[in-house]
């Protein structure tokens, strides 16, 4: 079946060879002469090497090798100027050549799911870049030059033993969406209030005790996740998020809300399972636009009337609190 697919691209001259999930434990020699190719799906094999002849394909604009088991990437993929899209989660990488970092036209990297300890400087040599996913690595820290990817609009750094977060990052000044979770994190530096344009920033499954105020200048956030960290307490600036359609605070240690969340007239979408709450705030009528209220494990003893008012709410979750009764209201959900 290879031979046959790579027979029946050579004869129609095509762009696009997928050869993924095959077992292929190397690359047919035939595929180097497919000097046609924009495309090479290589993804899902027992590849343990990439030959130098990948350089022949100069034609490349997408490569996709996840899912295999490369430990090294060859020096040639230099030659492969027109990569706009690399592809290499889930391979057993522990180190990248200086020289695939020269591919200035590349805007997709996904190195995910890799050893990588560290990142060379050569880094900041992508220019173009605009998604970056490095999460699922062994990355303790980032160069300095990563900020010169000015164009980085995704940037996913979650499941990396960071412990702190690296003040690079607060440097992109388009950067949309941040992830990172599961990086160790025990402090949110102040600077995070630098980056005003993200839309999405994933926190879950930290060490956070506490928010710094600045978490207040990012009033371009749609999407705020935070579960399973150790918050205590959200600052009043949390009242400044007003683009926020959707706030995750599960598995915290919250015994309270300020009342600045009922600035929040945006929210679609407010989980605060796992907490310690006693009570909400009557405010919370302020919310007109929820549809999902999730507070299930706390420690509510009753609910205040104006929970009635919230009659877009199609989920509302109250299990395993302390409830001896519904006020009458909820009858109005």
């Amino acid at each position: 079946e290879v031979l046959s697919r790579i027979n029946q691209a050579a004869l129609k001259e095509a762009s696009e060879l997928d050869l993924s999930g095959l077992g292929l434990r190397s690359v047919p020699q035939q595929v180097w002469n497919l000097s046609n190719l924009s495309f090479l799906d290589l993804g899902h094999n027992e590849l343990t090497a990439l030959p130098s002849e990948i350089g022949y394909l100069t034609n490349l604009t997408g490569l996709v090798l996840a899912g295999n088991q490369l430990i090294e990437l060859p020096p040639e993929m230099v030659k492969l100027v027109q990569l706009d899209l690399l592809s290499v989660p889930d391979n057993h990488l522990t180190a990248l050549a200086p020289e695939m970092f020269d591919l200035a036209n590349l805007t997709y990297l996904d190195l995910s799911g890799n050893q990588l300890t560290k990142l060379p400087p050569e880094i900041g040599g992508l220019t173009s870049l605009r998604d970056l996913d490095l999460h699922n690595n062994q990355l303790t820290a980032l160069p300095p030059e990563i900020a010169q990817l000015a164009q980085l609009r995704i940037l996913s750094l979650g499941q990396n033993p960071l412990t702190a977060l690296p003040p690079e990052i607060f440097k992109f000044p388009d950067l949309e969406e941040l992830y990172l979770g599961a990086a160790n994190l025990s402090i949110l530096p102040p600077e995070i209030g630098n980056l005003t344009a993200p839309k999405s920033l994933f926190l879950g499954g930290n060490q956070l005790t506490a928010l710094p105020a600045e978490i207040g200048n990012l009033t371009a956030l749609t999407s705020l996740s935070l579960n399973g960290n150790q918050l205590t307490a959200l600052p009043p600036e949390i009242g400044n998020l007003t683009a926020l359609t959707s706030l995750s605070l599960n598995g915290n240690q919250l015994t309270a809300l300020p009342p600045e969340i009922v600035n929040l007239t945006g929210l679609r979408h407010l989980s605060l399972n796992g907490n310690q709450l006693t009570a909400l705030p009557p405010e919370i009528v302020n919310l007109t636009g929820l549809r999902h209220l999730s507070l299930a494990r706390n420690q509510l003893t009753d609910l205040p009337p104006e929970i009635g008012k919230l009659t877009r709410l199609t989920i509302l979750s109250l299990y395993g609190n302390q409830l001896t009764e519904l006020p009458p209201q909820i009858g109005n959900l």
